[in-house]
């Protein structure tokens, strides 16, 4: 691809089908406290999409509304209204029945599911990301959402016996934390968000909720089903800067737990304002590198199949992408030369084309900062190895292959959440080891190759190094029923479907001394239905 293909990247506004156009702009000025949805009369922040359409005047960004800069007043009057709705642990919410919080969380996804179309298009013009993709986390959200429904109804049913050890009886039952902060990244702000969000709404606790910096517009549709399914001051809902909004949250030291995904300095910055940081429990998603390690005797085709789509799907920008690529001096030309040829058939354009598979960046500035990595990178010896590596337009940026990289560059250590592609080779796999051993990220990784001993030998090197090792296949999250952590500075805490329930609440025991009298008044605290948490109900 050369700069001359760029010039028709972005279409004319006749050009878009209608289905997909985004329609005039949307002021937004409702946000969500204790049940009700309030106008914001402050300033706003301007929606951008990363798409330009092209015209007289050259390429101009589609405007897709604006959104409340909410002040720390008004972020601290949603705190107060979930702190009110938890009450202690006293509020309706977190003493109610299981089953009656499982057919609050059911009447949302309904009210969610008739708003797939409106969320699907915001997510295409507010992150670029392409249409079947956007379908995708918008039905993998649902399906998550089913999932946990019925995790927490297998993880009651455990819970509804009773034990007895040593002369002790006991029911052990899993309660509420508190109010949670929760905040979701851009690349996957459906997704990644609700799997922190409906487990905390699911187990009992109240929550504020910020939309993550882009992928903003798209919760809009959801406000008023979270209004009409959850009791008031459950699920408040807020938008503006995090320094602003989230700093006042978080110093209040009135949040008991955090779920965040973004960076780790981030998360750090935030952690340190609460005054009581050992009873904040943390649930993070933070950075990663994950390398991929091309061994010596391997499936090629494979390899390269498998490291195009872990390096390149959404562009690069997901915490699971293959960051770096490690690539056996042996092996290296003809994997060069596969991965350039699989890359060049890869579509570059707008969402909503059919087949597309390189889209714009959503993040201003993030094409300078790609530019400076590539410029960095060849200035200490790399070369770019793909035709048209590294030509950008506005928002895009061409994917760029650079070999061989080193521990000099920039490119080798950072972060580059996007469309680069640094390739290292190697001898010997100790130096390998020696980098996964040193890095401050511990993801995940990806080995490729078919010498059992090699790969072995690898696994045990690496099982106390990263939270999941995926063998000839790219990194990923899923399935949502797998573990999904990290060591060092890439996560705290473990998500699934099953961890996510624990994650967000903490087990509880009622215990008695197994006696006549005291079987007779937990039989008939249980008969009479005087408890919620006592209880021998069984949900279907």
């Amino acid at each position: 691809m050369t700069n001359n293909n760029l010039e028709a990247l972005f279409p004319t506004a006749d050009q878009i089908p209608e289905r997909y156009r985004p329609g005039a702009p949307i002021e937004q000025r409702e946000y969500l406290v204790n049940g009700e949805l309030l106008s914001w009369q402050g300033p706003l922040a301007a929606v951008r999409s990363p798409v330009f359409l092209a015209g007289e005047k050259g390429d101009e960004q589609v405007v897709l509304g604006s959104t409340p800069l909410l002040d720390a007043d008004a972020a601290l009057a949603a705190l107060d209204a979930a702190v009110a709705a938890y009450d202690h642990g006293q509020g309706a919410w977190p003493t109610m029945r299981v089953a009656e919080r499982i057919q609050h969380v059911e009447k949302f996804l309904a009210r969610m599911r008739e708003q797939r179309e409106a969320v699907v298009r915001l997510l295409m013009w507010e992150i670029g990301k392409n249409l079947k993709d956007s379908e995708k986390e918008f039905d993998r959200t649902c399906d998550y959402i089913v999932d946990t429904i019925e995790a927490l109804k297998e993880l009651d049913r455990r819970s509804s016996r009773f034990e007895l050890e040593q002369g002790t009886l006991g029911q052990i039952r899993r309660v509420p934390l508190g109010v949670a902060l929760c905040m979701g990244p851009y690349n996957y702000p459906l997704n990644e968000t609700f799997t922190t969000l409906i487990p905390a709404l699911i187990m009992g606790n109240t929550v504020v909720f910020k939309p993550a910096k882009f992928g903003v517009l798209l919760i809009r549709p959801l406000l008023e089903a979270f209004r009409d399914s959850f009791p008031a001051g459950v699920i408040n809902v807020i938008y503006g800067r995090g320094r602003e909004t989230v700093s006042a949250i978080m110093a209040s030291g009135k949040v008991d737990v955090f779920a965040f995904i973004g960076t780790h300095s981030g998360a750090a910055d935030l952690k340190k304002l609460h005054p009581r940081p050992h009873r904040l429990r943390a649930a993070l998603g933070l950075d990663a590198k994950n390398p991929g390690i091309v061994l010596p005797k391997v499936d090629l085709d494979n390899a390269v199949s498998e490291a195009i789509t872990g390096a390149l799907s959404f562009n690069g920008q997901r915490c699971t992408a293959l960051k770096i690529l490690f690539v056996h001096e042996d092996v290296l030309e003809p994997f060069l030369d596969k991965f350039c040829a699989k890359l060049a058939a890869l579509k570059p354009g707008m969402p909503w084309e059919d087949g597309v598979a390189l889209t714009p960046l959503p993040e201003p500035g993030k094409v300078d900062y790609l530019n400076a990595l590539l410029e960095d990178a060849v200035a200490k010896g790399a070369k770019v190895v793909n035709a048209g590596g590294g030509s950008h337009r506005q928002s895009f940026f061409y994917p760029a292959v650079l070999s061989p990289v080193s521990p000099a560059m920039r490119l080798y250590n950072e972060e580059q959440f996007g469309p680069l592609i640094p390739v290292v080779p190697y001898r010997e796999v100790e130096e390998v080891i020696d980098y996964v051993l040193h890095s401050d990220y511990g993801q995940q990784l990806s080995l490729f190759g078919n010498d059992s001993a090699q790969v072995g030998r690898l696994v045990d090197a690496f099982a106390n190094q990263v939270g999941r090792i995926n063998i000839n296949a790219q990194c990923q999250r899923g399935p949502d029923t797998f573990p999904f952590n990290g060591r060092k500075n890439s996560a705290e805490g473990t998500l699934s479907v099953h961890d996510a329930l624990r994650v967000f609440s903490i087990r509880t025991l009622v215990a008695t001394k197994f006696q006549e009298d005291n079987k007779e008044l937990v039989s008939e605290i249980i008969r009479n239905r005087e408890s919620n948490f006592l209880t021998t109900d069984y949900i279907f």
